[in-house]
């Protein structure tokens, strides 16, 4: 049996909040997500997920399915309850993209660019002093923070201190941390 990462108590309160988006509580839901959990913390593909959560294909369509919908985004927000703003942090990531992901014959955008690592996506994202994300978006590997930035701190409540990186470092995003009520300050000018 794989490990679980839901305790009961957690999910307890995620069901209540997936039932809310109008995901049927069916009797294997629970180890429909802990799957969909499982496959995001391992990586693995979807055909080698272990059987104790339940046939692969189920669980692929289920999460394709609840992401086309928008259902987990909503989930994803529902879950942010009360975040602790004293301290916002905000960076970006590269998640290298496989071979055959870009170029599908489809209108939707993919969040796949080209960047020195070759075909690559990028998380930007916001969390709060526990570490706990509260805001993120999904671009190709191409897109630089900063041009990312005014999105992100636009979704932000007001908060008492943005920390970033130089990439971060413009008069433009200083501004739009000083207009939401935050503190902005150069420690190498400082």
């Amino acid at each position: 049996m794989p490990r679980l990462m839901l305790s009961d108590e957690l999910w307890s309160k995620l069901e209540k909040i997936l039932v809310q988006q109008a995901i049927y509580r069916k009797p294997e839901l629970r180890m429909t997500v802990e799957g969909i959990l499982y496959w995001m913390r391992v990586g693995c593909p979807w055909r080698d997920l272990p059987r104790a959560f339940g046939h692969w294909n189920s669980i692929y369509k289920r999460f394709n399915a609840w992401s086309a919908a928008g259902k987990l985004l909503k989930v994803f927000n529902a879950l942010i309850d009360e975040p602790d703003v004293e301290w916002l942090f905000i960076d970006g990531t590269y998640v290298k993209a496989h071979q055959h992901s870009a170029g599908a014959a489809s209108n939707q955008p993919e969040a796949i660019g080209k960047s020195r690592a070759g075909h690559t996506s990028k998380i930007h994202l916001v969390v709060d002093a526990y570490g706990l994300p509260i805001a993120f978006r999904l671009t190709g590997g191409n897109v630089n923070d900063s041009s990312e930035a005014p999105e992100l701190i636009a979704q932000l409540p007001a908060g008492e201190a943005l920390v970033a990186d130089k990439g971060y470092d413009s008069e433009r995003i200083r501004e739009l941390i000083e207009d939401q009520g935050g503190s902005s300050s150069n420690p190498e000018k400082a």
